[in-house]
């Protein structure tokens, strides 16, 4: 009960009131306080080292092959993180290439500079070493991380990244008995060196193997070992499953057993029960699995789409679903999915897939506060990927366009002299194709907080996967044929996806909306690394004139030069040997001393504010 009269003030916030009930009293102090408090409690950095380096003893499929590992691992070691924690990656480089990691589907927010691709960062040489400091800014989901030059990826070095929700958002499913990361690919089996040198003349064949955490088919004579998860029966589990491959989607499923799909790439789902789920190169999915039938061991199969791989082919990917305490191995045919050639069955269970509006996830309030129902286009993408004959070579083009990357990343000359030199800001048209087919350096304007619309036509004969880095995309609409104007009246307004990575069916197209609010320098390319590599990618420059560093952060100081900007060569730093991991890297005392001082300074206001509004409950 609050009888009313003038006003006073308790930590800056009016009371009108002489007498409060102390339980009011101490509930508006406790929500003073409660902001500072889950400051502290949800933002952490997280070290790691990584010492990257080919291993030729692993041979996942029983051929001398390079692969590349990081601290001995393959795949690489799991990213567990939580909603705005602070990564902090020092990657020693111990391959005879240059070498950068991005991270596939995390915003960089305002920080393009983390990205990780050859349009942001200048190569990490071989034998040096250099940090990576990024934060998981207002996201959650399933994502990975992978090399992104050279053709490494083909070679290994990818792994898993989790951003965990923090403890005061709640998560629109009961907490499973644990989580698996799945991390499913197609593999090559021959050293990625040799797959690269035959690209330009078209002589590479597609990747003949599909690993499951690195590891070959369950019962195929030239698995090193395969891949099992082990469950309890009537436990519920989560699986984040990652499509880590180069060429194929696959469709997975698991023998007996239902999947509950709650969340892609950052957006919670709503919930839908499936027997399979197609997963496109580059895409990340999570679902729940429950352990509900007899205990014995089940068959989990991967296998690839716009294929006749036949279930004992080395294509289809193979583990077991263990029970505990099972002495009944995995029996009978594996599982059958979907027909892999039929397109409009993939296109309706991609269609069937919509965002959950009214949970929270990165925040509080729910992921439809921020929908696409009533938003206006400012502008229009239309991008058309193709293959084209350039100077002899095949390429991969948008637009007619084959990327051709400069020496000198596009970022740093944006930075240096506003490109000058290096690119020519829509040089190249975002909505036509070229009358002929050239190299050269595609970088489109994209219009700062004017929602775009970016329609993607495939003229390929394989499945595409496009990704944008910096952002999450509305799924709008896709369909068979051309686009146009009218295909519009197809869209989902309501309740689109919100993720980073679309499939384009072959001859058909997507459509996706995204708002440009992340200035920097964006990568929007093809996920299919043949096509990448070869020239399936452009760049996106969204400007904020605005020079606060809260709008756009300013370099970092560890910042690489090259190309045009090309520094003295330092002196190398030395490389552990491979064959002895080593020990984790401390905190340096300046980043320790940096975050203590941030913690206590936050600690410091909590308590003031505690001791004012508490202090003012002694006195009435």
């Amino acid at each position: 009960m609050i009888v009313t009269s003038k006003a006073r003030n308790c930590g800056g916030i009016s009371m009108a009131a002489p007498f409060v009930a102390p339980q009011l009293k101490h509930a508006i102090c406790a929500i003073l306080v409660l902001p500072f408090l889950v400051t502290i409690v949800t933002a952490a950095d997280i070290f790691l080292d990584w010492h990257v380096s080919t291993d030729f003893n692993l041979k996942p499929v029983s051929t001398d092959q390079p692969v590349i590992t990081i601290n001995g691992m393959f795949p690489g070691p799991l990213i567990n993180a939580t909603t705005n924690d602070n990564i902090h990656v020092n990657v020693f480089n111990g391959l005879d290439d240059p070498l950068l990691f991005t991270w596939n589907g995390i915003h960089q927010r305002l920080n393009s500079w983390q990205d990780g691709v050859s349009g942001t960062n200048c190569p990490i040489p071989p034998g040096w070493n250099w940090t990576y400091d990024f934060q998981a800014k207002d996201q959650i989901g399933t994502f990975s991380y992978f090399p992104s030059i050279n053709f490494l990826k083909a070679g290994g070095g990818f792994g898993p990244i989790r951003v965990n929700n923090r403890p005061v958002i709640s998560v629109p499913f009961p907490k499973p008995e644990t989580e698996f990361d799945l991390l499913i690919g197609d593999w090559y089996s021959s050293s990625y060196k040799n797959i690269r040198s035959r690209l330009y003349m078209g002589r590479a064949l597609p990747p003949d193997w599909m690993l499951i955490n690195g590891k070959g088919p369950y019962m195929n004579n030239f698995s090193v070992s395969y891949e099992s998860i082990n469950v309890t029966q009537g436990k519920t589990y989560l699986l984040r499953i990652s499509n880590v491959g180069t060429t194929w989607s696959f469709n997975f499923r698991i023998q007996n057993h239902q999947m509950v799909l709650v969340e892609t790439e950052g957006s919670y789902v709503n919930q839908i029960e499936l027997e399979s789920l197609d997963v496109h190169v580059g895409q990340s999915y999570s679902v729940l699995v429950t352990a509900n039938q007899d205990a014995a061991d089940y068959y989990i199969v991967a296998s690839p789409k716009m294929s006749n791989a036949t279930n004992n082919n080395t294509l289809v990917g193979v583990a077991v679903l263990h029970y505990n305490n099972s002495t009944t191995p995995a029996k009978g045919s594996l599982p059958s999915g979907p027909d892999p050639f039929d397109v409009q069955f993939s296109i309706n269970q991609a269609k069937s897939i919509k965002w959950n509006l009214t949970t929270g996830a990165a925040r509080p309030n729910p992921q439809g506060t921020f929908n696409v129902s009533n938003v206006t286009i400012s502008e229009t993408f239309i991008l058309n990927a193709s293959i084209a004959t350039i100077d002899g070579l095949s390429h991969y083009t948008v637009n007619n366009v084959s990327y051709l990357t400069p020496d000198t990343p596009l970022k740093l000359a944006d930075y240096f002299s506003n490109g000058s030199g290096v690119y020519e800001l829509d040089a190249f048209s975002k909505n036509s194709s070229n009358a002929e087919a050239v190299s050269g350096v595609f970088v489109a304007s994209a219009l700062h907080k004017g929602w775009t619309e970016i329609v993607l036509k495939n003229n390929l004969d394989i499945i595409d996967t496009w990704h944008l880095d910096g952002y999450s995309f509305f799924v709008v609409g896709m369909g068979e044929g051309e686009w146009s104007r009218e295909s519009r009246s197809s869209y989902n307004l309501y309740d689109p996806v919100g993720r980073s990575s679309v499939q384009v069916y072959p001859g058909g197209w997507s459509a996706v909306y995204v708002y440009p609010d992340n200035p920097g320098m964006w990568n929007l390319r093809s996920q299919n690394l043949q096509s990448w590599y070869l020239g399936e990618e452009l760049y996106v420059r969204v400007y904020d004139p605005d020079p606060n560093p809260a709008k756009e952060k300013p370099p970092p100081p560890n910042l690489l030069l090259c190309g045009k900007y090309q520094p003295p060569a330092p002196t190398p730093a030395p490389i552990p040997s491979p064959s002895v991991p080593p020990p984790p890297r401390a905190p340096s005392s300046k980043a320790c001393n940096l975050h203590k001082t941030s913690t206590n300074n936050r600690y410091l206001i909590a308590i003031i504010t505690t001791v004012i509004c508490f202090f003012h409950i002694g006195l009435h």
